[in-house]
């Protein structure tokens, strides 16, 4: 008995072992523990109208981790021989991360990445990824691995840093240009900006680019509604909490009927997200690390805490089409931006601070 158990033992180890060094060099990683009971109570229903898109059985995992900041999920389908699998940036190691469904593997995909953030599938199965510092550009990976750049400057000028990016049914392309690469050193390096404005651009099928949007202070996420007749865009910054405005789209491309749809108050932080098909806005979630204006007593020294618990605020917080929030999914650390994938395009994968979270919902996304 001890001998077939030192034997287990050894070989556990070995394997353990094994394991480690295919693993690719990481940062930080974390265990996690998921519920036991169902239904997990990860999920929240705020109204009832959520109450359907909740699967009594379905539970929330962890699939990966071991990134310093976990951005740009986008979802590849099994194709022949090729599972499915998630692509996600991880930018301030400067690295695009591939999770493989069939396998569960996690590796390394890119790099450098040119610290890539936003990543999206377009119409023909291709990777178009805001590379968010150094090139400053977005790019096309095509079939053969070979990278064509779409776009890189406006009106003579480098763009500033692309940070999120969607593709419309037309094969228009459209992405967000805030200054997140270049502010500083940690999601890239210090540049400044040759742009006057932070703008959301168009890309045209003639490869014209077009900038749509010109008022808004560092717009980040954007989404299409499923008929595709409005564009929802968050503004990180002015007004003065952040907030998704809603716009009608003009068959030109231009955009009209600028409307605020969501504000996320003084503590909450929206970042990227996704539509479902029945135009609900699953929105990643956590604390905009706002300050308490007065401080207060911490351990002998005053402190300037942070308004709202992160514990409270890090998910994915669920708005439908008219804005009210309907559900929240909790998780140990901020959401930075979310993905629908598996086979049935109903398994949600969200991007969140060091890890990759999955959970399967009756929601399945827009496109």
């Amino acid at each position: 008995m001890n001998t077939t158990r030192r034997s287990l033992l050894t070989a556990a180890g070995g394997i353990a072992a094994t394991a480690a060094l295919a693993r690719p060099a990481l940062a930080q990683s974390f265990a996690f523990a998921p519920n036991q009971r169902y239904p997990d109570p990860a999920v929240q229903v705020l109204d009832p109208s959520f109450a359907k898109y909740r699967i009594y059985s379905s539970t929330l995992e962890q699939v990966a981790t071991g990134m310093r900041w976990a951005e740009g999920p986008a979802y590849f389908p099994a194709s022949g021989d090729v599972g499915g699998y998630l692509l996600c940036s991880d930018i301030p190691n400067n690295r695009i991360m591939k999770y493989s469904e069939k396998d569960g593997s996690f590796t390394v995909f890119r790099a450098p990445s040119n610290f890539s953030n936003g990543n999206v599938r377009d119409r023909q199965g291709r990777l178009v990824t805001c590379e968010h510092s150094v090139t400053r550009r977005v790019t096309r990976t095509e079939k053969d691995g070979s990278i064509t750049v779409l776009a890189d400057s406006y009106q003579g000028k480098r763009l500033n840093a692309p940070n999120d990016i969607v593709v419309k049914s037309d094969d228009t392309i459209w992405f967000t240009d805030p200054t997140f690469g270049i502010n500083g050193e940690w999601e890239g390096f210090r540049a400044t900006p040759e742009q006057p404005t932070t703008n959301v651009y168009r890309i045209g099928t003639d490869g014209k680019l077009t900038a749509v949007l010109t008022d808004l202070v560092n717009p980040n996420g954007l989404a299409f509604s499923p008929d595709e007749k409005k564009l929802y865009v968050v503004e990180w910054k002015g007004t003065p909490n952040r907030s998704i405005w809603s716009y009608d789209v003009q068959p030109d491309g231009t955009l009209s009927g600028k409307t605020k749809l969501i504000d996320a108050a003084d503590q909450g932080a929206l970042d990227g997200f996704k539509v479902d098909r029945d135009g609900n806005l699953w929105c990643g979630w956590g604390s905009n690390g706002a300050l308490e204006a007065e401080p207060r007593d911490v351990g002998g020294r005053k402190v300037h805490e942070l308004r709202g618990r992160s514990e409270e605020l890090d998910g994915v917080m669920v708005f439908n089409p008219q804005g009210k929030a309907i559900g929240f999914i909790r998780l140990p650390e901020r959401c930075a931006n979310l993905v629908f994938g598996g086979p049935k395009n109903n398994r949600l994968y969200m991007a969140s601070s060091h890890s990759v979270y999955a959970m399967t919902f009756e929601a399945h996304g827009a496109v």
